[in-house]
């Protein structure tokens, strides 16, 4: 169901208040005014606190600095109007115990009207009293045919011939992951430095987006530079990974292939873990997004759980790419004995319940190194494909090793070297000691 479909399906249910996180005012403003048309013509009634209301000149800055005010506005229009009250960051309101009255009242007066309060917000911050009157709906970042419309948009407004199919899809497939308004704004960078957009430039979006997923902090852009090869020893994960390498192919979902879900690495530092997990990436062709656990939490209540739902989200849209979640099990070990009144446990309870339902193309690639300490929910089918143990490299292993390193080091007088002797030497090394 789309995002349209779904707010339309709240109004017509009357639900009183609606939450949309989102950072996207402009666009989530445009798709609320679609759905208000779609639903008979409803009145948008849009406040911030400098301005108030605009856009309906008979209450052209009312509420103005006055939250209260703007609730109490919503009462005012004759119950039988129809309206939709969009709220800008109102959730900096929220704590205080008139504006929480105020809307627990207004709550129950709407159930008969036919007029909604929605709060538009970066993030989630909903007070425990106000949690049962509040709907939450994600707005989603922009989809293929969202940006392809923009992008088309874009490049008739400049007058130039339009895009190879070819060329238009890898336009549209680097710009998943941003919001409109970057991709807008990188594609005007783009415009003003050639005067048109060009194969070339795509590499403008990837930097964008690179610094996007920066700004989060929560996800890494890392380059993935590592191959398959670089590995040494791993025979049965390489070919595990061989194998299904073609599975996010289009001819395979022309055929019906669900796409991998993930593969759990567990072992010792130094196996090479997070090497496999570059290397995947590289052989793939898909680009490799790192999350430090330790960063969803955070110490204001609710900034966790929307923490989460962030990262899925970009995840998601910068799909089909690959996740590694690195020592996830420092994160989750010893959820029953935290005192941060269920935070941890909500937050795994997010990301065990993703695993298990997703449907996008992002293969997730976590590593821990002590199985034990993971809760038995993340070891469960159906959360990731395999799970692989990553021990200290056997005799052969240990001479693939060297073989690989010396190859990229000592080019000239590889065969110099005694594979076998260095691999008998190094009996508890690790493959990154």
């Amino acid at each position: 169901m789309s995002f349209n479909e779904e707010f339309e399906l709240l109004l017509r249910a009357r639900h009183a208040l609606i939450y949309l996180p989102t950072r996207e005012e402009e666009r989530v403003e445009a798709a609320i005014a679609y759905s208000a048309k779609q639903q008979g013509d409803r009145g948008v009634y849009i406040w911030d606190f400098v301005d108030g209301y605009q856009g309906n000149p008979n209450d052209a800055g009312f509420g103005q600095r006055n939250p209260l005010q703007a609730l109490e506005f919503v009462q005012k229009l004759p119950a039988s109007v129809p309206g939709i009250f969009v709220l800008r960051d109102f959730h900096r309101f929220l704590e205080d115990v008139a504006i929480a009255r105020k809307l627990r009242n207004l709550a129950r007066l709407l159930k008969s009207q036919p007029k909604t309060i929605v709060i538009v917000s970066p993030q989630v911050t909903i007070p425990d009293d106000l949690s049962e009157v509040m709907t939450v709906l994600e707005f989603p970042l922009p989809g293929i045919a969202e940006i392809k419309i923009e992008l088309e948009r874009l490049i008739a407004g400049t007058g130039q011939a339009p895009l190879e199919p070819r060329v238009l899809d890898e336009w549209v497939r680097s710009c998943q992951g941003l919001s409109m308004e970057r991709i807008r704004r990188v594609l005007a960078k783009a415009i003003a430095t050639h005067g048109s957009l060009q194969a070339d430039d795509v590499e403008l979006i990837l930097e964008e987006k690179r610094q996007t997923i920066r700004q989060t902090q929560i996800l890494d852009f890392y380059p993935a530079t590592q191959q398959i090869s670089d590995i040494g020893g791993l025979d049965n994960l390489k070919e595990w990974l061989l194998r299904r390498g073609g599975a996010f192919s289009e001819k395979a979902r022309q055929y019906g292939l669900p796409h991998p879900r993930g593969l759990l690495l567990v072992g010792i530092q130094g196996t090479g873990k997070s090497l496999t997990a570059k290397a995947i990436a590289h052989h793939w062709h898909l680009p490799l997004l790192r999350l430090d656990v330790g960063r969803l939490f955070a110490g204001l209540v609710g900034e966790s759980e929307s923490r989460t739902r962030q990262m899925i989200q970009l995840a998601e849209a910068l799909a089909p790419c690959i996740l590694w979640i690195d020592e996830i099990d420092k994160a989750f070990s010893g959820l029953e004995g935290r005192g941060d009144s269920g935070t941890s446990s909500r937050v795994f309870g997010t990301v065990v319940t993703w695993l298990a339902e997703k449907s996008s193309p992002v293969f997730v690639v976590a590593t821990a190194n002590n199985i034990q300490t993971l809760p038995p929910e993340m070891l469960r089918r159906g959360r990731f494909d395999e799970i692989f143990f990553v021990g200290l490299p056997n005799q052969e292993e240990r001479k693939a090793i060297f073989a690989v390193h010396l190859a990229r080091l000592r080019p000239h007088n590889l065969k110099s070297y005694d594979g076998d002797r260095l691999a008998y030497e190094t009996q508890i090394f690790r493959r990154r000691n």
